[in-house]
């Protein structure tokens, strides 16, 4: 069965292949056969209309401009799987301990060191703030949270794609490469500008899946999987995001930091 390479869209030809990377990779799409198939229902068109219900779309189940500017949109690389406000990994992945530990293995040239330095350390204060959790840098060995920036293939089978689409991406708790963050060097990213990516955004937004969370589908949360631009002296936790920690964690011990 010969399957087209392009479809027409708005009168322009699309690569099939580009959103069916999209799918596969954040909507777990697989190639399949059977009932389904045959009676015209594609997994394709059921994993577009999953797409566009939990981007909060018109529900179609085919590509429109909408879906097709959400596919655009600069984003986290971890999978969409779950649909819910707040969410967790399967089984509740967490740390069983509260003190971790943190290693920055590499720096990006986009930024000076001690930025990077601020960057990442304010973006685990932003969960430390609501939770028990405390967090101690490490400069060798290896840490609970090893953070990297690399590009395209860069150790793990999860390559990155180039200047924007996905940021970063990072592991849920566990060991070996759990609680892991890395952060694609094709990006440019930035302290405080609004040109580029604040890599404090990214970053507390990697930090979100280190610990346990999952994608929120609510548009304000740090957690929505899309990237907005935010200013990070003023940024508070939303508290879809504050629920989801919680949730996992329980609420700070101390009311003052």
């Amino acid at each position: 069965r010969n399957c087209p390479s392009h479809v027409i869209f708005e009168g322009k030809a699309l690569n099939i292949s580009l959103f069916q990377n999209y799918l596969k990779k954040f909507f777990n799409l697989t190639e399949e056969e059977g009932p389904a198939v045959r009676r015209g229902i594609s997994p394709l068109n059921k994993k577009l209309a999953e797409m566009q219900r939990f981007f909060g779309l018109k529900i179609t189940g085919s590509l429109d401009a909408d879906t097709l500017a959400m596919m655009k949109k600069p984003r986290c690389g971890v999978p969409d799987e779950q649909v819910a406000r707040f969410s967790t990994f399967e089984d509740n992945l967490k740390w069983e301990k509260t003190s971790l530990t943190y290693r920055i293995e590499n720096y990006t040239p986009d930024m000076s060191v001690a930025e990077v330095d601020d960057s990442i350390y304010k973006a685990l204060q932003v969960w430390a703030k609501v939770t028990p959790l405390r967090f101690t840098r490490i400069y060798s060995g290896i840490a609970d949270i090893m953070i990297s920036f690399g590009r395209w293939e860069h150790g793990d089978y999860y390559p990155f794609d180039g200047p924007n689409e996905v940021l970063a991406h990072a592991f849920p708790p566990g060991p070996g490469i759990g609680g892991d963050a890395h952060f694609d060097e094709d990006e440019t990213f930035t302290f405080r500008s609004s040109t580029g990516y604040v890599l404090f955004m990214v970053a507390a937004h990697e930090f979100g899946h280190s610990l346990g969370l999952s994608h929120s589908d609510d548009p304000g949360a740090l957690m929505y999987p899309v990237y907005s631009y935010s200013n990070p002296d003023t940024f508070v936790l939303p508290r879809d995001d504050v629920n989801g920690i919680q949730f996992l964690y329980g609420e700070s011990k101390s009311r003052f930091r």
